[in-house]
């Protein structure tokens, strides 16, 4: 199995263009790679993400979609482990995961409506997937987070760990898996991952319908304008 880490700290791991392009080259290669028969997505310093870097307001894409895999379909699984926080674009990466391991800590949240913006990265569609359509609806109309313990009431989160040990116990889930046949692994994984990408095709549509209307909005740029400058933003 491999460990991929979000690695830029000093950003609370938001991702720019540059890590979206690493993301989509190791998510190529893992998935070429026969060796490799899962793979943990984690994050470093203590949180996993912040979404995108709001120096650029649309997230960055690839061929793999959003942030380098968010639209790939894959045939390894994907395990996110998820300590501190993940916000966002964030929470829209560990939507995208097969299988979530969370701190008990830890928290998810979608706080793009504070900042004048969609979820434009799956969660529109996948967070009412993944979780109570009430609940979903409280995360993106709110831009509230909620803790893992209530995730994981929900569904959302497979197993909670310790603070500071999410990631050993997403390992632990990993090995679970890789002592299965590798091929019916794969062969399941994929049957799952093309029905939900077709599901999908109409919720990708709506959102891009819904970030193209944004698009134009003054609250979009009054409120990445004032994150930056720490202040509560002045809606028109």
């Amino acid at each position: 199995m491999r460990v991929l880490s979000l690695s830029r700290p000093e950003r609370r791991n938001a991702i720019d263009q540059g890590l979206a392009d690493e993301l989509s080259a190791a998510f190529e290669a893992l998935e070429a790679d026969r060796s490799v028969r899962a793979v943990v997505l984690a994050g470093d310093g203590g949180y996993f993400s912040a979404g995108t870097d709001l120096t650029s307001t649309s997230p960055p894409r690839t061929e793999g979609g959003a942030y380098g895999f968010l639209a790939r379909v894959r045939r390894k699984p994907l395990i996110a482990a998820v300590e501190g926080f993940a916000f966002g674009g964030g929470f829209e990466c560990v939507l995208a995961c097969d299988l979530v391991v969370a701190s008990r800590e830890a928290r998810f949240g979608l706080p793009e409506v504070k900042r004048g913006l969609v979820a434009n990265s799956g969660a529109l569609f996948r967070a009412p997937a993944r979780l109570p359509l009430n609940l979903a609806t409280e995360m993106l109309l709110t831009g509230d987070p909620i803790g893992a313990e209530r995730a994981h009431l929900h569904g959302l989160v497979n197993e909670l760990a310790e603070p500071g040990q999410a990631l050993d116990t997403a390992l632990a889930l990993a090995e679970r898996i890789v002592v299965n046949s590798p091929d019916a692994v794969q062969q399941s994984l994929h049957a799952i991952a093309v029905e939900v990408a077709e599901r999908e095709e109409r919720g990708w549509e709506l959102t891009r319908a819904a970030d193209d209307e944004n698009a134009g909005s003054p609250d979009r740029a009054e409120g990445v304008q004032a994150f930056f400058e720490k202040r509560a933003p002045n809606w028109a």
